[in-house]
């Protein structure tokens, strides 16, 4: 009776050491997945800082709004895109536009258009809308802030995807002394170079993030 026993001790220790040495890496397969980054947002709303050559500016971007743009602008975003870029384009009591980026080069990895999304929130003071050209699905990654209200723009098929929540004010000051001169083909073959030796006054964004 002696031996069956220590027998069954034996078995039972191995089962035991088994068991002790499969925890660990269960534990360590756990921690790992929970260390993956995070995604983006897929639902409701993120905001984005852009700190301006002025000031900081809030934006909340709402994927109800447009889900197309919402999602283009966020990656756009995350890409680095908007750093540096200059507010090109100022029509006062109308519209102030940015997205040529600063390195023509990015500007042409993101040249492809996107699909157009419906228009259902008003192009009110303080938001944000892709522009285009006219055409169908033709929004790439130019953004304007309306400065009034922008009824108009709305049967338009610009649909607004954000709205400033914070420094409003500092849109307010964004240097508008070149008014629609600078010439959009030439930003897009030379950038920053071209903009900083023709008109070295404009406002820019020195980072965009999400918050």
């Amino acid at each position: 009776m002696i031996r069956p026993r220590g027998v069954l001790i034996a078995l039972l220790a191995s089962l035991l050491s088994l068991a002790s040495c499969s925890g660990p890496a269960h534990t360590e397969k756990k921690t790992e997945a929970s260390a993956q980054p995070a995604g983006p947002p897929t639902t409701g709303a993120y905001k984005v800082l852009l700190a301006t050559s002025k000031g900081d500016i809030t934006v909340e971007v709402h994927r109800d709004w447009a889900p197309i743009g919402a999602q283009h602008f966020y990656d756009l975003v995350q890409d680095g895109y908007y750093n540096g870029a200059r507010f090109f384009r100022y029509v006062p009591n109308y519209v102030i536009q940015f997205g040529l980026a600063a390195d023509p080069q990015e500007t042409k990895k993101w040249d492809d258009t996107i699909k157009d999304d419906d228009v259902v929130q008003t192009n009110r003071a303080g938001t944000l809308a892709f522009a285009n050209t006219g055409a169908k699905n033709s929004r790439a990654a130019q953004v304007f802030f309306n400065l009034r209200s922008n009824q108009n723009l709305d049967q338009e098929g610009f649909a607004p995807f954000a709205q400033v929540v914070s420094g409003m004010d500092v849109v307010g000051k964004i240097y508008g002394g070149y008014g629609e001169n600078p010439d959009q083909d030439s930003i897009r073959l030379q950038g920053n170079a071209y903009l900083l030796k023709s008109y070295p006054k404009l406002d820019y964004i020195k980072t965009a993030r999400v918050l």
